[in-house]
């Protein structure tokens, strides 16, 4: 592994766990109430979409971060759903 592959996996996890203490958040209390829809859906969308772009380019940094983004971010969507 390259010392560019390894920037772009600790960049990559930093900004993967940054949706983590809301996940958690919005999970213990199930409220979502104060994130917004529209931000939270255009969100996954394009992590959804960098995913794709991830596999299609064959970049593990980019396959990993989005993939563990979109679950967590996907997570807090369908809470701000379920409970507003």
């Amino acid at each position: 592994m390259n010392y560019i592959t390894c920037i772009g996996l600790i960049a990559a996890t930093l900004t993967t766990i940054s949706f983590l203490p809301q996940a958690i958040k919005s999970w213990k209390t199930r409220s979502a109430k104060d994130l917004s829809l529209g931000m939270f859906a255009t969100f996954c969308a394009g992590v959804l979409l960098w995913l794709i772009y991830g596999l299609l380019n064959r970049d593990l940094p980019i396959i990993l971060s989005n993939a563990v983004t979109f679950v967590l971010a996907l997570a807090i969507l369908i809470l701000k759903i379920k409970h507003g």
